[in-house]
């Protein structure tokens, strides 16, 4: 019997990507089918990393391409490629670095940092080449958050080789500086300071670089959205009005520079207590919620108010590393892949297809 490429199309169209509700063969990441005979091969090539979905993906197409008549043996690859996507106008991207993610907050003390480490360990943990930037200059907590110890090396006397924790590549000023030193840096001296950090970082070919950015909307933070090539941002608050009004003028920040929002986080949303089970909502219930909904803007989810999340971050094992299966890891994954699929699904970078214009004097 002579199969179809059509049929197989066809039948291969049925299975829907349940991250996007859009299935693999008009959206054009299904690639290179191919017939002989009864056998079927082809390969799906997804825009964001998916390493805990594919073995269910790879055998969903795969029992779709069997229920064509005559299909034999079927071969599916399924393969994750991040690409670059466009920035700001004007700002070049960074060498070695596709995607920068910028977690903020309009204030300190939501849970910012925890939450930037946990989504980049997320996004190693389905695959991709991470790297983790610390730029809350005067309060760095990744060299503790990520137990990361010692200085950074430099092989040419110009750069610094990124340190490497749980898979994930960090730079943090908390590196060059001893811990019980305070960094007195007034605004100018402390954008420089961060530029040099990020731009003379020898990062290693990452999809992502996930940004910790310092708590506010001052001119540290609107110089850093102006001048770094993000992606995005994502925005970390918890339910409380005050926080909430914070949030707020971070989402404006960006908005007004021309990075797109991610998502919303929602950070302490509810305690659990762990000696009785008795269920409060601390900081207000549901606020991050019901601004992201008035605002338009993608709801991530919410996190608890949990002793272990503050104890597995003091102990340099956040809680994707520490509990991977569990409840609250399981959280930060959706929230990381949610952050990924729509990166995938903004404009592609094309600035390296443009044609370098010189113009010289006629002698």
């Amino acid at each position: 019997m002579s199969i179809s490429e059509q049929a197989v199309l066809a039948a291969l169209a049925t299975v829907i990507d349940s991250n996007t509700g859009q299935d693999l063969v008009s959206t054009r990441q299904l690639k290179n089918l191919h017939l002989e005979g009864a056998d079927v091969s082809f390969d799906v090539e997804l825009g964001y990393p998916a390493k805990s979905q594919v073995p269910a993906l790879r055998q969903a197409l795969i029992a779709a391409a069997r229920t064509v008549p005559g299909v034999g043996n079927v071969s599916a690859n399924v393969t994750s490629n991040v690409i670059a996507h466009a920035v700001q106008r004007g700002v070049q991207l960074l060498p070695h670095v596709k995607n920068i993610i910028a977690v903020a907050s309009g204030k300190g003390g939501v849970g910012k940092s925890t939450t930037a480490a946990n989504l980049a360990l997320a996004l190693h943990a389905e695959g991709a080449r991470v790297g983790l930037l610390d730029a809350d200059i005067y309060g760095p907590s990744m060299p503790i958050m990520m137990g990361i110890q010692g200085r950074p090396e430099s092989l040419d006397g110009k750069t610094m080789e990124p340190l490497q924790s749980h898979g994930v590549q960090v730079a943090s000023v908390g590196f060059l500086v001893n811990p019980d030193d305070a960094l007195i840096f007034r605004g100018p001296m402390a954008i420089q300071a961060l530029n040099q950090l990020l731009g003379q970082t020898n990062w290693k070919d990452l999809d992502y670089l996930v940004i910790d950015m310092p708590p506010g909307t001052g001119d540290i933070q609107l110089s850093l959205s102006q001048q770094v090539p993000l992606t995005g941002a994502v925005i970390v608050t918890t339910p409380q009005d005050i926080a909430l009004a914070d949030a707020r003028k971070g989402v404006a920040m960006f908005e007004k520079v021309g990075v797109p929002i991610l998502g919303l986080v929602e950070n302490m949303a509810v305690h659990v207590c762990s000696q009785c089970g008795h269920v409060e909502h601390i900081f207000g219930a549901e606020g991050g919620k019901r601004y992201a909904a008035e605002k338009g803007l993608d709801y991530l989810g919410a996190l608890p108010l949990a002793l272990s999340i503050r104890e597995q971050a003091d102990s340099g094992t956040p809680t994707v590393v520490a509990e991977p299966e569990g409840e609250v890891a399981a959280i930060y994954k959706g929230m990381a892949r949610q952050v990924a699929i729509r990166i995938a699904a903004q404009a592609k970078d094309y600035s390296s297809k443009f044609p370098t214009i010189k113009v010289s004097k006629d002698t």
